[in-house]
C-alpha cells in the first residue's frame, strides 16, 4: 500500500508551525518567513519555483524529497487560502499562481465543498469535507499506486497523526520562539512510540527530525 508522507513541516522551539493572523499578505501570520528561512535558500526549493541556484547540502538533501513518489496531496483550507466560512470568492485560486508546483490531484479538507479546480501543470484541487480516513481513501485513489502527502498546515497533519494515518513525519525544529499562533504537539503525548526517530542539525542551525514508521 502506498504510504503516507509530511515533508518539511517547520516548527518553531515552543512547537508553532504557524503564526497568529494569517491574511492575503501574511500566509503565515506574525511568523513571517522565519521558519522557512532554511528552506527558501535550498536548490529543491528554488526549482520547484522554476528558478536556478541555491544551497545545496543537509538542508537541500531534506527538501528535495518532497516530491519523488507522490501521487496525490490533501491540505487543510487554510494552506489553499486565507478565507473563513462560507466561500466569498471563487476567483481564489490559492497563492502559488496559475500553475501551481503539486502537479497531482489536491484534496482541500474544508466544511464548504465546491466544484474542482482545474489549473494548469497538472494540478486540480478537489474541496471536500472528508475524515481523514475518507480523505485518505479518495487521495489513495487518485495516486494510483503512489504515495500520498500530507501538505499541512498543522491543524490538518494533528488530525492526521491523532488518527494514526502517517508513515513518514519530517519536520524541521527552527530555533525561533513564536509565542502564538497554531501548535503541532497538542494532545499527541507518547506519539514518538509509534516511529523510528532520528534526527540531523545542519549549519543553517535547523534541526531535522523525521519520524518513520517501523
Amino acid at each position: 500500500m502506498s504510504r503516507v508522507r509530511v515533508h518539511n513541516l517547520s516548527v518553531s522551539l515552543d512547537g508553532y508551525a504557524t503564526g497568529e493572523g494569517q491574511s492575503l499578505e501574511a500566509p503565515f501570520g506574525h511568523a513571517g518567513g522565519r521558519l522557512h528561512e532554511w528552506l527558501f535558500a535550498t536548490r529543491a526549493f528554488r526549482a520547484m519555483q522554476g528558478e536556478t541556484g541555491g544551497e545545496t547540502g543537509a538542508d537541500d538533501a531534506f527538501a528535495a524529497q518532497h516530491d519523488p513518489g507522490i501521487g496525490a496531496e490533501i491540505m487543510g483550507r487554510n494552506k489553499f487560502g486565507p478565507q473563513r466560512g462560507p466561500w466569498r470568492d471563487h476567483e481564489w485560486k490559492g497563492w502559488w499562481g496559475p500553475n501551481p508546483p503539486f502537479h497531482t490531484p489536491v484534496f482541500v479538507l474544508t466544511h464548504y465543498p465546491r466544484p474542482p479546480l482545474e489549473m494548469e501543470g497538472g494540478t486540480t484541487f478537489h474541496f471536500i469535507d472528508a475524515t481523514p480516513e475518507e480523505a485518505l481513501r479518495r487521495a489513495r485513489e487518485a495516486a494510483g499506486g503512489r504515495d500520498v502527502r500530507i501538505g499541512g498546515g498543522p491543524t490538518t497533519v494533528r488530525r492526521f497523526l491523532e488518527a494514526d494515518l502517517i508513515d513518514h513525519l519530517h519536520l524541521v525544529l527552527v530555533p525561533i520562539v513564536l509565542g502564538r499562533g497554531v501548535r503541532l504537539w497538542d494532545g499527541l503525548e507518547g506519539l514518538e512510540r509509534r516511529f523510528r526517530v532520528e534526527s540531523v542539525t545542519t549549519p543553517s542551525g535547523v534541526t531535522h527530525l523525521t519520524f518513520t514508521r517501523p
